[in-house]
């Protein structure tokens, strides 16, 4: 587990994110009295009971590949879904129904 301060998390953010994101736990003290840890929200191969559920119910799937960065930039690039609002207000209604 790596111990930061405030200040030193505040400073480099970004690359603690990435250590997290990458499995590492961090201790953030203030003035070295320890008052929060960031973990990552999944291990990996580790899913939650909500997440499974959503997934035997043909609700969520399971991602295919991690989401890197250029990951990203081939998702933002790609054109916005044309819906109309009628179809969308249906679909909600529907969804709503089903329920």
């Amino acid at each position: 587990m790596r111990v930061v301060n405030v200040a030193d998390l505040k400073n480099r953010l970004s690359q603690y994110l990435r250590e997290v994101r990458e499995g590492e736990e961090i201790l953030v003290r203030d003035r070295n009295v320890p008052i929060a840890k960031i973990v990552p929200l999944f291990r990996t191969g580790e899913v939650d009971a909500e997440t499974e559920a959503l997934v035997a119910a043909g609700k969520l799937r399971p991602a295919e590949r991690r989401a890197t960065r250029a990951f990203w930039r081939e998702f933002w690039s790609m054109p916005a879904p044309r819906v109309s609002i009628k179809r969308m207000v249906e679909a909600i209604v529907a969804d709503r129904e089903e329920d």
